[in-house]
C-alpha cells in the first residue's frame, strides 16, 4: 500500500502513527536551516563570530553612522549622492503627508492617483528623453513583474551571467526560455544569439548600466547594435549607474552617449541616488501602458507612498542641480579605486565607479575581516556565496559622495593589517577541527 504524503488532515493507521512523519511546518524548516546565509553565520558563530547581519542603525546612514551610540565609518549605503536627509527632501516630504498622509490607500488602478506620482513618473521619463514611465512600490518587483509579465514560453530572455537576483526570477517567472551569457562577453552573446534567437517569437537581452558586485560597466553600444541586429527589445537595469555615471548623473546612456530610445525598457530602484523606495520602467508610451495596465507588481500592488515619491523626485531635482555632487563621487571612487590597487588588494574587475569589491576569496574570512574592521569603528559588509561565486567571497564597499580620501586611507589601510589576521582566524580553525570535518 503507498504512504499518503498529503498535507491535508484525516485518518491514520497505526502503522503511519507509529512512524510519526514530520509536518510540514517542521519540514519546512529544516528546509530553511539549509539555506547558505544561515549556514554560514551558523559556522561563524561556532568559530566565535558576531552576526553582521540586521545591525541597527540609530541615525540616517551616510559616509558616517551611529550604531549603538558609536560612530561608524560606514560603506554599506547607497547614498551614493549624499543626498537622503537633505533638508529640502524632509521639508517637501513633511508637506506631502500633511496633505496625502503616508499611504496611497490602494493600487493606483483602484484608488487612484495622486499628483507626486505624475510628477515622478514625468521627470523620470523626462531624464531618459523617453514618452512614459512606470513607477512601482518596489525596485525588486519592478524587475520580477515586468519580466514576468511581458515574455512568456514562446519567448527568450537572454541575461548576463551576473544580473542581478531581480532580473533573474523575472525572467524564471515569465515561463520564456533563459540563456545566461558569459559577463560582459558580447561574443558569447553573440553566439546565443546566433544559436537560438529564431526558435523563439519575441526576445529580450537584460543587462544592467553598473554592476552591483564588481562595479563594471558593460559594452552598452556593442549590446545595442547585437539587440538590432536580431531583433531583440532591451532592458538595461540602472540600479547603481543612475546617479553614477555620465558628467551630470544620467546614466550609462550619458555615459556612452547614445541615443535613449535605443533601449526599450530603462529601468532602475528609486533607493540608490534617489534616497527613496521603489523602481520604474521608462520607455515607449505604449509599452507604459500595457504594464499599468497588466503587469501584477503594479496592478494588483498598492501604489507608492506619495512621500516616497515627492522624495525621490526631490532627489532628482537636487542631482541636476548640483552636479558637482556626481563629479565629487566619481573622484572619490577612482581615489578609492587606486589606492586599493596600490595596497595590492584585489578589485576585481571595478572600474572605479561607487561600487568596488575587495576580493578575499574564502567566506569566513570575509565574514571575520568585517568583524575586525567593525570593531575598528569601519562597517562594511561581507558578501559571500549564493550572492556571489563560491571562492569570489568580498568586502563590498558602496561610495558615497560625502566620503574623504581620509575615510578611504584609514579603512584601506586596515583591511592590510586585518586580512591576514582573519585569514589567520579562519585557518586555525579548520586545522583544529579538521578530524570532526573528516568524520561528518
Amino acid at each position: 500500500m503507498k504512504n499518503n504524503h498529503s498535507c491535508q488532515a484525516g485518518s491514520t493507521t497505526a502503522e503511519q502513527r507509529a512512524v510519526a512523519p514530520k509536518s510540514c511546518a517542521s519540514g519546512f524548516n529544516r528546509m530553511r536551516s539549509k539555506l547558505s546565509f544561515e549556514r554560514l553565520v551558523e559556522m561563524a558563530s561556532q568559530m566565535g563570530m558576531d552576526n553582521p547581519l540586521f545591525v541597527c542603525h540609530d541615525r540616517a546612514a551616510k559616509a558616517t553612522t551611529l550604531i549603538n551610540g558609536k560612530e561608524f565609518i560606514n560603506f554599506s549605503t547607497y547614498d551614493y549622492l549624499d543626498i537622503n536627509a537633505h533638508p529640502e527632501i524632509t521639508e517637501a516630504v513633511t508637506k506631502t503627508a500633511g496633505l496625502f498622509g503616508t499611504s496611497a490607500g490602494a493600487s493606483r488602478l483602484v484608488g487612484g492617483e495622486r499628483p507626486p506620482h505624475h510628477d515622478l513618473e514625468r521627470a523620470l521619463a523626462d531624464l531618459y528623453e523617453v514618452e512614459d514611465c512606470i513607477v512601482y512600490v518596489s525596485g525588486h518587483a519592478a524587475n520580477v513583474s515586468t519580466l514576468g509579465f511581458m515574455f512568456g514560453p514562446r519567448d527568450a530572455i537572454f541575461h548576463d551571467g551576473l544580473a542581478h537576483n531581480s532580473l533573474i526570477q523575472g525572467s524564471r517567472l515569465s515561463g520564456a526560455a533563459r540563456y545566461s551569457y558569459v559577463h560582459n562577453d558580447c561574443d558569447a552573446l553573440e553566439e546565443m544569439l546566433k544559436a537560438h534567437r529564431n526558435e523563439h517569437k519575441y526576445a529580450v537581452i537584460v543587462t544592467e548600466g553598473l554592476f552591483s558586485m564588481d562595479g563594471n560597466i558593460p559594452d552598452l553600444p556593442r549590446i545595442i547594435e547585437l539587440k538590432k541586429k536580431y531583433d531583440c527589445m532591451l532592458l538595461v537595469d540602472e540600479a547603481h549607474s543612475l546617479g553614477v555615471l555620465g558628467k551630470t548623473g544620467r546614466g550609462a546612456r550619458e555615459y556612452y552617449g547614445i541615443d535613449p530610445t535605443d533601449v526599450d525598457m530603462w529601468m532602475s530602484t528609486l533607493s540608490k541616488a534617489m534616497c527613496g523606495c521603489g523602481g520604474f520602467i521608462a520607455g515607449r508610451s505604449d509599452l507604459i501602458k500595457f504594464l499599468k495596465y497588466g503587469s501584477p507588481g503594479f496592478v494588483f500592488s498598492v501604489g507608492m507612498p506619495p512621500v516616497i515619491a515627492t522624495a525621490c523626485r526631490k532627489a532628482l531635482e537636487i542631482m541636476l542641480r548640483e552636479p558637482e555632487r556626481v563629479h565629487k563621487l566619481q573622484r572619490i571612487s577612482r581615489y578609492f579605486l587606486e589606492y586599493a590597487q596600490s595596497k595590492g588588494l584585489d578589485t576585481g574587475a571595478a572600474q572605479g565607479y561607487a561600487v568596488v569589491p575587495v576580493i578575499v576569496g574564502d567566506s569566513m574570512v570575509s565574514g571575520f575581516l568585517s568583524q575586525q574592521l567593525f570593531k575598528r569603528g569601519i562597517y562594511v559588509m561581507p558578501v559571500s556565496f549564493p550572492a556571489v561565486k563560491e571562492g569570489t567571497a568580498r568586502l563590498r564597499f558602496f561610495i558615497s559622495a560625502a566620503h574623504t580620501e581620509e575615510h578611504v586611507r584609514k579603512t584601506l589601510d586596515a583591511v592590510v593589517e586585518e586580512l591576514p589576521k582573519a585569514q589567520a582566524i579562519v585557518e586555525k580553525y579548520r586545522r583544529e577541527h579538521q578530524d570532526e570535518a573528516q568524520g561528518d
